[in-house]
């Protein structure tokens, strides 16, 4: 009898949805207080390093970009006492500050520890990152893909994979970030994160060769205009694949960010085990009565590989 009763009241919640979907609802979604928002993911690559502060808006404010906090104190130092300044770009006006390596200068050497600071409105904000190690990245190759779930089965698909083998030792965690013929994959659907050899912890691949999913996971996810799949790269595109060591933290925020971006929507939301929630952060501050923060640091050292599609 309880079976029943449960079953009843599902059908009838889902039948109430689906028939208030015809009718146009305006919610007050109400407004909140703005909390500084650091963005500080940085590398060894010997380029302009940029950390981002702005200001958290409303959830459904998408007609402007978030405003800039300007007028920062920012730098990064490591434990051997080097000191990075990093200087507010005003011209910019996205809360942008960069730092630029001059001379041999380097940002990000394995087993060193780097420390955040930000001094903003009175108060410091404050992060470490002990930073990992990567493997090279061997070979990238390209072959026909034979494509699930796919209505036309004349199309001839391609996808690329890389070729690399995790350093023995468990617990080393990366971010794999691809550019497409020179423009970086973005979508939530194409985030490629690895725990040691494979996509997620506990498992038993150490010091092995990358996972197929893994190595795959390289491809844009793209679609025509009848929503249906296209072949991820085709003869004369290219690949450039880079392995960005990640803390352990970095690897859960990752997952985190994924969990809450990556979503179908619709009526399953409803039924969703992952509720929207401000995601995990590394950064923190000083007055432990202070203003609330969230973004996250994390410095990573970087391997890379090119290779352009010649059928």
């Amino acid at each position: 009898m309880k079976r029943q009763q449960a079953l009843w009241l599902l059908l009838t919640l889902a039948s109430l949805v689906l028939t208030a979907c015809d009718d146009v609802i305006d919610v007050n979604t109400g407004t909140s207080t703005p909390v500084l928002n650091i963005d500080a993911w940085l590398n060894n690559k010997p380029e302009t390093q940029t950390i981002y502060l702005t200001m958290t808006q409303d959830y459904f404010d998408n007609a402007n970009p978030p405003p800039a906090a300007s007028g920062a104190t920012v730098s990064v130092t490591d434990n051997r006492g080097n000191v990075y300044a990093f200087s507010e770009d005003v011209e910019s006006a996205d809360g942008a500050y960069r730092w630029t390596p001059a001379g041999g200068e380097g940002l990000g050497v394995t087993g060193l520890t780097y420390t955040l600071n930000v001094n903003y409105g009175g108060e410091t904000f404050q992060a470490n990152c002990r930073v990992g190690r990567v493997p090279a990245i061997d070979s990238l190759t390209y072959a026909e893909w034979d494509r699930p779930m796919v209505r036309d089965n004349d199309k001839t698909f391609y996808r690329g994979e890389f070729w690399a083998t995790d350093l023995p030792g468990k617990g080393d965690t990366y971010w794999i970030r691809t550019y497409k013929n020179g423009v970086l994959l973005s979508k939530p659907s194409e985030l490629n994160v690895a725990y040691d050899a494979a996509r997620v912890s506990g498992s038993a691949f150490d010091g092995v060769t990358f996972t197929a999913q893994v190595r795959t996971g390289i491809n844009p996810t793209e679609t025509d205009a009848n929503d249906d799949p296209v072949s991820p790269v085709e003869p004369g595109d290219s690949l450039y694949v880079e392995i960005h060591s990640l803390t352990e933290a970095s690897f859960n925020y990752m997952n985190e960010v994924l969990k809450q971006t990556d979503r179908n929507g619709g009526i399953a939301e409803l039924f969703s085990a992952v509720p929207l929630a401000n995601v995990s952060a590394n950064i923190v501050n000083l007055d432990g009565n202070g203003s609330p923060v969230v973004g996250f640091f994390n410095v990573s050292v970087v391997s890379g590989l090119g290779k352009t599609f010649r059928r």
